[in-house]
């Protein structure tokens, strides 16, 4: 059984209420102050069953200008529309307003209901009214669409009603129920015994008691504990289908008209977003940069700010790029649509296309830069969209996760489109764990920037043999992730780019040569710890005497370090390499006679000072020659054989 929402929109008592109790017998107004006044305020449903076993969901609308708000909320998920004019009226303005909204929301198919027909018994005035309504819907969605005469008084023209609909409910195409689960909240309540409740019309995928839900944007973890369609207890849920579902440990204070129940991890907060807008040529003046606005996606309303990225102004009947900037957090997906209405007075003025739900603030002159880039996102197929988001994500690569989200394509597709790039060499896999791909053009960038950063170092420290890895990527011109960088390290050294030792890398290429006034130098340092053995001077004492600057001195010591020349026992302390060696191969002899050294023992063993023989005993426990029980030394089992 296929199941279609049609929605009502027109201008205030125009008859849309009555019209739907006329077909369904379901009295839509539900509010007290509703019935006291006569007129819809908030959202209304019913549904009805039709000659051809089809289910129509119907969504009342309120036809206020005060309430056009919850007129774009009912709006949101709608298959079909009757736009709802009074024939002793005509077209009201609530009729241009509700029209607009539907076309800018990209409502595809309806009909025209001509209501109160009882109440005109002039036949050629109800000629002038349909061929005014004839005019006013060229050149829209509803151009051509049949125009029924109804009586919800008489019931005259409700069978060709009927008839009508459900010639549209069999042309209507069924909704995907692929991917992730989303059902934007119009309403929210809480039932005794039941607890939590919401409603709306399920905008995609598919939904079953006991499955794991999120609230967004707040991001409240909860799960299904009962659904309904139509007041009928179901198991589960598809997309299209007018919804109640009974949350589970949820208090009804949480959630309001506006969020979004989805699959969790389906969405992601923000408070940003880029989009194609259209003015409408009734907008009563240009809409400047920076604007304060209302801005309504799916159920909600928010202020924001319409931050033009390639103009000042934009004039009616004029599209353009924009970044919206929201007061609160929501949540959308590519190719979801928008209703953009005015701050002050509030009227509707535009609307248009979500293009990326997740980017990232445009300012200066990447405001104009962010508008070339976007109309790729207008214009290129779906995989070119996914191509443009894996370049757009930059350094830190994407997930197959985020990607989703950003490019609202379905997973299965998703992934082959993915593996092909990747064969294709487009695309690398950063992280098989997380599924975090790179797009090649920035791999290369990142590349580029490690060998510069690099190269930079070699020619300001050219007797390093490296660069410590921890300061490299510090020094990247852009913040990059550990996983990402350790993933560039290892492609530039399989590409024999650079040379890893330990935790230094350095460019393949580097060779360290001295010069002649730098060689004169290391002489004098290696005869100075090579002459004094066990009892060494400070640096500082040696380098007082050395010719060149302090920088060299300290460039030449890293290298002779480095190269093994000399070895660091202590902060500050040094000793000739040749040096410690004896040291060692007479201490193993020592130990192997003797089984045991104290630190007495060790200094007369070396006629060293205690500011250098307790360094040297606890230098040789690091390298492993030693271990230390109490005040003694032994040698390490895998020394003594």
């Amino acid at each position: 059984m296929k199941q279609v929402i049609l929605g009502t929109a027109g201008h205030i008592d125009h008859g849309k209420t009555s019209l739907i109790r006329a077909l369904t017998g379901i009295d839509t107004d539900r509010l007290k102050e509703e019935k006291l006044r006569g007129i819809t305020i908030e959202l209304g449903f019913a549904y009805m069953d039709l000659s051809g076993g089809d289910r129509l969901g119907i969504v009342d609308v309120p036809g206020h200008e005060r309430f056009v708000k919850h007129m774009v909320a009912g709006a949101t998920g709608i298959d079909l529309v009757a736009l709802v004019i009074a024939a002793d009226e005509g077209i009201m303005p609530q009729t241009r307003e509700h029209m607009e909204i539907c076309e800018l929301l990209r409502v595809q198919k309806g009909l025209v209901v001509l209501t109160k027909i009882d109440l005109v018994d002039d036949p050629d005035w109800l000629e002038m009214v349909q061929e005014d309504v004839t005019d006013f819907l060229k050149g829209t969605f509803l151009d051509g669409s049949p125009i029924i005469r109804v009586s919800a008084t008489t019931g005259e023209g409700l069978d060709d009603l009927k008839h009508a609909l459900a010639k549209l409910v069999a042309e209507a195409q069924t909704r995907s129920s692929d991917g992730p689960f989303r059902l934007p909240v119009d309403r929210v309540f809480s039932m005794r015994g039941f607890g939590t409740v919401v409603t709306g019309t399920s905008a995609a995928g598919r939904l079953r008691i006991g499955d794991p839900v999120m609230v967004y944007p707040m991001q409240h973890k909860t799960k299904v504990r009962g659904l309904q369609v139509h007041n009928e207890e179901v198991q589960e849920i598809y997309a299209g289908q007018r919804t109640a579902v009974n949350l589970q440990a949820v208090e009804r204070a949480l959630i309001q008209r506006g969020d979004v129940v989805a699959t969790p991890g389906a969405l992601v907060p923000t408070h940003l977003l880029d989009v194609e807008l259209e003015l409408l040529s009734s907008a009563p003046r240009p809409l400047k940069h920076r604007a304060k606005v209302r801005f309504h996606t799916g159920t909600a309303e928010h202020l924001a700010t319409a931050v033009l990225l390639d103009r000042e102004e934009l004039k009616p009947g004029e599209k353009a790029f924009a970044q919206i900037r929201l007061d609160q957090a929501t949540t959308a997906l590519r190719g979801d649509r928008f209703v953009l209405r005015s701050y002050s007075p509030v009227q509707t003025i535009g609307g248009g296309a979500i293009l990326h739900p997740l980017p990232r603030k445009h300012k200066g002159h990447g405001r104009l830069e962010a508008a070339v880039a976007l109309s790729a996102l207008v214009d290129g197929d779906n995989e070119e969209v996914i191509m443009w988001h894996v370049l757009d994500a930059g350094w830190a690569g994407v997930t197959i996760d985020e990607l989703q989200v950003r490019t609202n394509t379905p997973r299965g597709q998703l992934e082959k489109a993915l593996q092909r790039f990747a064969s294709q060499k487009k695309v690398v896999l950063l992280d098989k764990e997380t599924q975090r791909f790179l797009h090649s053009v920035v791999l290369a960038d990142i590349q580029r920037a490690m060998l510069e950063t690099l190269a930079s170092y070699h020619a300001l420290h050219p007797l390093k043999t490296g660069m410590a890895k921890e300061e490299l990527l510090a020094q990247l011109p852009q913040p990059l992730e550990v996983k990402p960088y350790n993933f560039v390290l290892r492609h530039l050294a399989d590409q024999d780019l650079i040379a890893m030792e330990m935790e230094w890398v350095r460019v393949r290429s580097h060779k360290i040569d001295l010069s002649r006034e730098e060689e004169t130098i290391r002489q004098r340092i290696e005869q100075a710890f090579h002459e004094t053995g066990l009892q060494p001077p400070f640096f500082k004492d040696v380098a007082a005497g050395l010719q060149g600057s302090p920088r060299q001195h300290q460039d030449v010591l890293n290298w002779m370090l480095a190269q093994g020349i000399l070895t660091k026992v202590k902060e500050d302390i040094y000793f000739h390499t040749a040096v410690l060696q004896e040291l060692q191969r007479r201490l193993i002899a020592f130990l192997k006679e003797n089984g045991e050294i104290s630190a007495p023992q060790f200094k007369d063993m070396t006629q060293a000072s205690r500011k250098y023989a307790i360094p040297l005993l606890e230098y040789f426990d690091m390298q492993r020659i030693t271990i230390r029980i109490g005040d003694l030394r032994r040698l390490r089992e895998s020394r003594s054989g």
